[in-house]
């Protein structure tokens, strides 16, 4: 029996649809349950969720898990797409599904620390920012970046590639949060002495986890997070 041109248009949307399946199902079957790193901006909307969608999601994070890990354990440079590929036990070619190249990989693992700027700077409106708001956004902001303490790690491990990474939708983001960071603490509304402690405060946070490196190994989770807040709060406090 001959197919009419819809017959063949509804084949050719069928076998797409199982080749995709297919190319998830083989990083799906082999990789297991691992913890993600958190929602990426660079993922499907999440209003179109869907099976199909959510299994891209998973296996999207599980290649950065992985990546995480071995950019910060070997370093970018000493990282190749087939060791990544080789942790999860699929091929390069599974990679390539997700991810055209291994500096997408870092761009995306790069983008969740611009997540924190952006999520802090939704807690700030038009009004002038006080000391209590500003100790309460860096509150906020100590137990995220210490939930993924790895990724300043790696952050810090590969300085000289991060330095590199330009992009211009990354460039274009980074120069907006530092805009609207600069209007925060540029706001003459507010005693100047208030905006210099807050502009102190706020490099006692990022200092203190991206140059610290292993220095502070020795502490938990917890026990950092109560150290650094008692510190910017004492700094906000003068």
């Amino acid at each position: 029996m001959t197919q009419t041109a819809d017959d063949q248009a509804e084949q050719a949307r069928a076998d797409e649809a199982e080749a995709e399946e297919d190319a998830i199902g083989e990083l799906e079957s082999v990789i297991g349950e691992e913890p993600d790193i958190g929602p990426l901006d660079d993922l499907a909307d999440p209003t179109e969720a869907s099976p199909l969608v959510d299994a891209k999601i998973d296996t999207r994070q599980r290649i950065l898990n992985v990546a995480l890990d071995l950019f910060t354990e070997k370093g970018y440079d000493g990282t190749s797409l087939r060791e990544i590929a080789e942790q999860l036990g699929v091929t390069k070619a599974a990679l390539y599904y997700h991810f055209e190249s291994k500096e997408d990989i870092l761009m995306a693992l790069h983008m969740r620390i611009h997540d924190f700027g952006r999520e802090a700077l939704m807690l700030i409106g038009e009004e002038p920012v006080t000391l209590e708001l500003w100790g309460q956004l860096l509150d906020q902001i100590v137990g995220e970046m210490l939930a993924q303490r790895k990724l300043f790690l790696m952050h810090e491990r590969n300085q000289a590639v991060m330095e590199k990474l330009h992009r211009e939708d990354h460039d274009a983001e980074h120069e907006d949060i530092q805009n609207q960071f600069r209007r925060v603490l540029g706001d003459e509304r507010v005693p100047v002495r208030d905006r210099v402690r807050m502009a102190a405060s706020f490099g006692v946070v990022f200092s203190s986890l991206f140059l610290a490196d292993v220095s502070f190994d020795s502490l938990t989770k917890d026990e950092l997070a109560e150290m650094l807040r008692d510190i910017l709060h004492d700094v906000l406090r003068g």
